[in-house]
């Protein structure tokens, strides 16, 4: 595994919410030099793998399937599959260790205060933070066998002195649920069910039973999804193809360095156009006092995501990529308004600016 990029995996089950992040208020006093320490993100990516895990169960008259039921495909052997349903991607900033600034107001300025994350991740100045949706993955319902079926074996087949010989009374059960139903359905029942409610309640019960007796012969499926998160976090360069992690039909996702399973292939490509700046000396020094004395946020860059399975790209997207961005910085004076301080929102994933009102 490349050392340059950090790869968790963890199992989350998750669900769409409209929530606010944790914030903490942080006044600008003067026994911190009217100034508050902040951090920037750097990008990471959280790719969740969608799985659907199907457990096949053979019924116990399945040899005896295409002799009373006329079955010629039933469950002959128990096993587990596992397919990989979808893949989806959220952009996550991280704090970069490396990216922490002090936005230093003047004296005189009106009560300045800064909103952080737990994380300390800028989030607004003089403006409360504005609650933001967070995307988050519905899990599909599976499905599962409705009832045990041999709640509705009679004392007969109960008392059968061989399989062969309970598969046959079984047989002729589903047999007779079968006729009773059409005998409804034609209304030639001996006792038909006195309205709409009855009759609902009876032909459900004859479908519970007659699907739950064929199981015996055909067998049962059950079905449940999960989903497996990994967290990539880039470095300055593009990611060709790196093993994100494997995934088998019988054991799942599994880690990268299993080769039980097949690979996923992430690929980042940066496409955000740079343009060489020669700076002279002069030109650095004044840049260099300007982020320092200023409010530095981050301009993300542009960037393609795929994954790759099987040969098939299963995830295609554009997204913002801070570490192929650049940063810039809004002046001290902006913030020295006393009657009107100006207001700025962040994007905290990104540390890029929202919006600014003055």
């Amino acid at each position: 595994m490349n050392l340059k990029y950090i790869l968790l995996s963890a199992f989350v089950l998750t669900f769409t919410v409209l929530q606010a992040q944790k914030t903490t208020r942080v006044n600008a006093v003067k026994a911190d030099n009217y100034g508050v320490i902040y951090t920037l993100p750097k990008t990471s990516f959280e790719i969740t793998l969608l799985v659907k895990k199907s457990s096949y169960k053979r019924g116990d008259f399945y040899p005896y399937a295409q002799r009373y039921l006329g079955i010629d495909n039933p469950v002959t052997e128990e096993r587990v599959i596992h397919t990989l349903e979808g893949v989806s991607m959220v952009n996550k900033g991280i704090p970069d260790k490396n990216n922490s600034f002090m936005v230093q107001f003047q004296p005189k300025s009106f009560e300045p205060f800064v909103y952080l994350r737990e994380d300390g991740l800028i989030v607004s100045i003089n403006a409360d933070p504005v609650p933001e949706s967070t995307e988050k993955i519905v899990l599909p319902e599976g499905e599962t066998p409705p009832v045990d079926p041999r709640r509705f074996l009679s004392q007969e087949t109960l008392m059968a002195g061989s399989v062969a010989k309970q598969a046959e009374l079984v047989a002729r059960q589903i047999f007779d649920l079968r006729r009773s139903r059409t005998d409804i359905l034609t209304g030639e029942a001996e006792s038909m069910p006195p309205d709409g409610n009855a009759y609902k309640v009876v032909m459900d019960e004859i479908n519970l039973q007659e699907q739950a007796l064929t199981s015996l012969f055909v067998g049962s499926l059950q079905t449940e999804y999960f989903v497996r998160t990994y967290t990539v976090v880039p470095d300055a360069e593009d990611i060709d193809k790196m093993v994100l992690a494997r995934f088998s039909e019988k054991l799942g996702p599994v880690e990268a360095d299993d080769l039980a399973g097949e690979p996923l292939l992430l690929s980042l490509q940066n496409k955000t156009e740079t343009v060489p700046l020669e700076l002279s000396e002069s030109d650095l020094k004044r840049l260099d006092t300007k982020l320092n004395e200023g409010l530095v946020y981050n301009i993300p860059g542009k960037a393609i995501l795929t994954v790759e399975f099987r040969n098939n790209t299963v995830l295609n997207k554009e997204t913002d990529v801070v570490q192929y961005g650049s940063q810039d910085v809004l002046t001290r004076k902006m913030f020295d308004n006393m009657k009107l301080p100006i207001q700025v929102f962040f994007y905290p994933e990104l540390g890029a600016i929202k919006q600014i009102i003055q």
